[in-house]
């Protein structure tokens, strides 16, 4: 098997074990409130990805000690850099996760996972105004397309609830990520800076814990197997296989791939809570992925989803 077809078997398994991930938040939103779940699950994550973090470090010294060593002074500034992009970019996500977790509580894991693929959409229209770029024909096409999709899957599942905005919500939110993430990956080492973020959002989500559920801050038996699940597998574990992946794929490749995981959300959706999608809504999720897809054409950089640099660790 060459490197390039494993690069992208493994950016399928990511694809595919964050399409699990609705279903799993659904049935856990049912025992946790939302800032106690994705506090735990950060702190989970944070404590599986640091052990790595530390070796690759070492690694990295051992084999650059021939190297000019920074000055006190340029490290603390560093690291004073480091933590602060981490922060802020932690704040993007919990908002983006937050928003997620608050619309699976009343629509369907498979609904918010194609709402929630809107923000993949939503970036270059992000950089169009933001940074005055042009706005390229094929968004042009991908835009009034996802819409359609959208008004398609809120038509077969009744009308449009709660959830589905906060599902909007977060694709605005994710979307303002991605924006502020290609602006700040280039300064740091790809995995320092993702523990950097996962921190970041491990600190405000239990701030947010501690005031929405100070009650509930400890979960119920039930609830451990899916945290470590969502913290361990979907969290540290997709960080480290993209590390590997996108070494052998194209960004290009790399997005066309993860534009399939509102598809893995409405299987895993079916096999774990059997939920069911009609042919209205399969027909709108199938407007939305082409949507998504035709977003990426002409775009040098893969828009990940989850907590790392375009080269993803």
């Amino acid at each position: 098997m060459s490197p390039h077809v494993r690069g992208i078997l493994l950016l399928i398994l990511v694809t595919a074990i964050w399409g699990s991930t609705f279903a799993v938040v659904k049935t856990l939103g049912e025992l946790l409130a939302p800032a106690v779940l994705i506090a735990w699950r950060f702190l989970i994550a944070a404590l599986a990805l640091l052990p790595v973090v530390l070796i690759r470090q070492a690694r990295a010294g051992a084999v650059g000690g021939g190297l000019r060593e920074k000055s006190a002074g340029e490290r603390q500034a560093a690291s004073r850099q480091l933590w602060r992009d981490g922060l802020i970019l932690g704040a993007w996500l919990i908002a983006g996760y937050g928003t997620q977790t608050i619309a699976l509580q009343t629509t369907s894991a498979n609904r918010a996972a194609f709402f929630t693929a809107l923000s993949v959409v939503l970036v270059p229209v992000w950089l169009v105004f933001a940074q005055r770029r042009r706005m390229p024909l094929a968004l042009w096409v991908a835009l009034p397309l996802a819409v359609l999709g959208l008004g398609v899957l809120s038509w077969e599942g009744g009308a449009f609830v709660t959830g589905d905005a906060w599902a909007l919500a977060c694709a605005v939110t994710y979307a303002g990520f991605i924006v502020t993430l290609e602006r700040m990956a280039h300064r740091h080492a790809a995995l320092p800076f993702t523990l950097a973020q996962l921190l970041g959002v491990t600190l405000l989500a239990w701030l947010w814990a501690a005031v929405a559920a100070p009650s509930q801050l400890w979960p119920p038996a039930a609830a451990w197997g899916p945290l470590l699940y969502l913290g361990v597998v979907a969290t540290a574990l997709t960080t480290l296989l993209q590390t590997v992946g996108q070494r052998y794929v194209s960004a290009a490749e790399a997005s066309l791939i993860y534009a399939l995981e509102p598809v893995t959300a409405t299987i895993f959706s079916f096999i774990l809570i059997q939920e069911k999608v009609g042919l209205r809504g399969l027909f709108g999720g199938l407007l939305v992925v082409i949507a998504t897809v035709l977003s990426t054409r002409g775009n040098a950089e893969a828009h990940p989803e989850v907590p790392a640099p375009s080269v993803e660790g």
